[in-house]
């Protein structure tokens, strides 16, 4: 018992300790979230809305595309950055169609190829011009031919705009592959094999939620109340309470790990740890923190002025596409969802749903700013041009204005 306390005690000291764990800062994001937890009632309401959000409808689904490509690179012996690679032409055009897939984990693929050096700067450029985010389920579940009209649009629209984007900047353009150092690391302590083994014990875990939270997370994505089946836990819905226990576990892996998701593989301590589980875990890990914190920065930045999204489109009919075009340019799902809402209660036209799709980059803008802040920025802007061309030409030629 005491040498179980003493190693427990070193575990901690390593991890907060930033002379040995440079990501020591990442614990003050649940520390964050330990407060908001315990603040006033809205602040609290407002924190477990954003981690079940986060969870439900972002985490799951990208845990669901990465484990498919990564299966796929496993079984055939194949790397998806050394295709895309080989394939420069074509870049663009793939980049768009990972982006079209509904959520947002093809293009979360892109983004990391992109910062690992294999994808071009056009090929980011498209596929955040193609992505619709989580705002595609909802299109699809309640105007199919819509949704299959807007994604087909945008998957041309990227593809050319990736392409023209190649053509004047060349494919290095901003580029700039990861990192491949790692941290310093005290081998054979018995904090490390500690340290590792909370790692495995918290991935069996992981990946037991991952199934019933990918069909809540559907249910969601498709507005169906899973509650209702479900019933409550402590006066929360039980699919809430599932994806707040899926947020902070893997915030909470993300924040004690001691390698970033780009080091993963390049490190001698931890390369025989690398598994097809391991990579789905610690990427998609390392997207739900990011987009944890813009969740809840989001609610509390709406909580703190009062501002309601809606209430921007009440003007000039002709102005509805720059207001969704700016929407657009807010990080994440959420506010996006809001304008297809709008769009399909009939608030705003079409012409506005696609600018605001086009322009929107859905949550694969997180981790493209979290790894490559600069491209980020100028790849959203990019997306700015094809969006206003393409919802002001619908504006005129089919809304009569």
């Amino acid at each position: 018992m005491t040498e179980l306390a003493l190693s427990t005690g070193r575990l901690i000291a390593q991890t907060v300790d930033w002379r040995v764990n440079r990501n020591a800062w990442r614990l003050l994001l649940p520390f964050l979230l330990l407060l908001c937890l315990t603040s006033s009632p809205e602040i609290r309401e407002l924190t477990i809305r954003s981690l079940s959000d986060a969870y439900l409808q972002v985490t799951v689904f990208v845990a669901g595309t990465l484990a498919i490509v990564y299966f796929l690179e496993w079984r055939y012996s194949i790397d998806i950055g050394d295709v895309l690679d080989r394939s420069a032409n074509w870049q663009p055009v793939v980049a768009a169609l990972l982006g079209a897939t509904p959520g947002c984990g093809g293009a979360i693929i892109v983004v990391t190829q992109y910062t690992r050096g294999y994808a071009t700067f056009g090929s980011l450029v498209s596929v955040l011009v193609a992505t619709m985010g989580d705002a595609a389920f909802l299109l699809i579940a309640r105007e199919p031919t819509t949704a299959l009209l807007v994604i087909t649009l945008s998957v041309v629209v990227g593809s050319i705009t990736g392409v023209i984007v190649d053509r004047i900047h060349g494919p290095d353009f901003l580029s700039r592959q990861a990192e491949r150092t790692c941290p310093p690391f005290i081998p054979g302590s018995i904090a490390e094999r500690n340290f590792i083994g909370f790692h495995k014990s918290a991935r069996k875990i992981w990946l037991v939620l991952l199934g019933p939270g990918l069909i809540l997370g559907i249910m969601t994505a498709f507005q169906i109340d899973a509650d209702v089946w479900l019933g409550d836990i402590g006066g929360l819905g039980a699919s809430r309470v599932f994806g707040v226990i899926g947020a902070l576990l893997a915030v909470t892996m993300w924040a004690c790990s001691r390698t970033s998701n780009t080091q993963l593989g390049y490190c001698p301590y931890t390369a025989s740890e690398v598994t097809t589980g391991e990579r789905i875990v610690r990427d998609t890990n390392f997207v739900t923190a990011w987009v944890v914190l813009a969740f809840l920065g989001y609610e509390l930045a709406i909580y703190a002025i009062g501002a309601d999204i809606s209430t921007w489109f009440m003007t000039w009919a002709p102005l509805m596409p720059v207001i969704a075009l700016l929407v657009g340019f807010i990080p994440g799902c959420g506010p996006q969802i809001v304008v297809t809402t709008l769009y399909l209660a009939g608030a705003i036209p079409l012409s506005a749903q696609l600018t605001n799709s086009i322009a929107n980059d859905g949550d694969a803008l997180f981790p493209a700013i979290a790894l490559a802040p600069r491209a980020a920025l100028v790849a959203t802007l990019y997306s700015a041009v094809p969006a206003l061309i393409v919802g002001y030409a619908w504006l005129f030629m089919f809304e009569g204005f």
